[in-house]
């Protein structure tokens, strides 16, 4: 697969190679949250499990930095691909969503530090909540894989209503097509 540059970090190649359901994500619906504290890229700590009302967490694995390359065979590796893509979509149908839900988080184990450039960057009107020790990741039995000697998580989108998680969205693909199903999901819940 070739790695030639976008013309833009926001677009996809056509043939990126599209993740199978491993089953990594059935254990999830009707799953009470235990109380954990995320640090999020304003530095407020959030605790998914104390929100009310209905919250939806989109789960990635590693945004890029521009000028900074990927980590190598990326895009061979089925669903890694399009963070930046995805999280600008949630940016895009932000005030569709909050018709529905009252907040909306993304969620990666990089540093706050990390998360707030591309939130600064991309100028996304919600927060990034870091699993930096991969507590939520390891309490929820998240799916994760290795690229390059990190641990990431898989790309996940969790419907979260009163701390239980009442829908999920696994695997993602296209990632920047995940909000679609989130506002049409929400629509169906409200």
């Amino acid at each position: 697969m070739s790695n030639t540059p976008q013309s833009s970090y926001l677009d996809l190649p056509d043939n990126l190679p599209v993740p199978q359901d491993d089953g990594g994500a059935d254990h999830l619906d009707g799953m009470k949250l235990t109380s954990i504290r995320l640090k999020a890229t304003n530095g407020e700590e959030i605790d998914l499990s104390k929100l009310d009302g209905t919250n939806v967490v989109f789960i990635y694995p590693k945004t890029g930095v521009p000028g900074v390359a990927l980590p190598d065979g990326w895009d061979d590796i089925p669903g890694a691909r399009g963070c930046t893509p995805q999280a600008c979509s949630y940016r895009d149908n932000y005030p569709e969503l909050m018709k529905y839900a009252k907040r909306i988080f993304g969620l990666s184990v990089q540093s706050s530090d990390y998360q707030k450039e591309l939130h600064d960057r991309v100028e996304l009107p919600y927060e990034i909540l870091s699993d930096a020790d991969f507590t939520f990741t390891n309490a929820l039995k998240l799916p994760t894989f290795e690229a390059s000697g990190m641990k990431l998580q898989k790309r996940l989108t969790l419907i979260i209503k009163d701390g239980v998680i009442v829908k999920h969205h696994y695997p993602v693909f296209p990632s920047n097509k995940d909000v679609d199903w989130v506002i049409s999901s929400l629509k169906a819940l409200a």
